[in-house]
């Protein structure tokens, strides 16, 4: 019986592709399935043996280690390269983009609570 073994939900795709070709090398049979044209379906790696499971899993927590061990060195390279944009530099590129947004937050934040000013909560 088939068994759930990878959501693949916000997963960027170099990560999916990784895991892919992991269980294809090791010769352990999977499908996959997409989340469909409204995104509402399960978009997940399925493994067709449940005893597979145990070796992929084993197999893909060693990887994901790896992954977060590399993606923690390049934050810190970009970070000291002066590449990494942070939340103030990233909304200082596009200044108009991040007042109207602001903008729009304060309106939603106002009329969300004025009622409560006008029965004198």
């Amino acid at each position: 019986m088939a068994v759930l073994f990878f959501n693949l939900r916000d997963v960027p795709f170099d990560e999916a592709d990784d895991i892919r070709q992991l269980l294809t090398e090791h010769e352990i049979g999977f499908y996959e399935t997409s989340a469909g044209n409204w995104g509402i379906s399960t978009a997940a790696i399925w493994l067709y043996d449940a005893d597979d499971l145990e070796q992929a899993r084993a197999l893909c927590d060693a990887y994901q280690a790896e992954r977060a061990e590399t993606q923690r060195e390049l934050y810190r390279l970009r970070k000291l390269q002066g590449q990494h944009t942070g939340f103030w530099r990233h909304n200082l590129g596009q200044p108009l983009r991040f007042l109207s947004y602001s903008a729009l937050i304060a309106v939603v934040g106002y009329a969300s609570v004025k009622w409560l000013f006008d029965l004198g909560l």
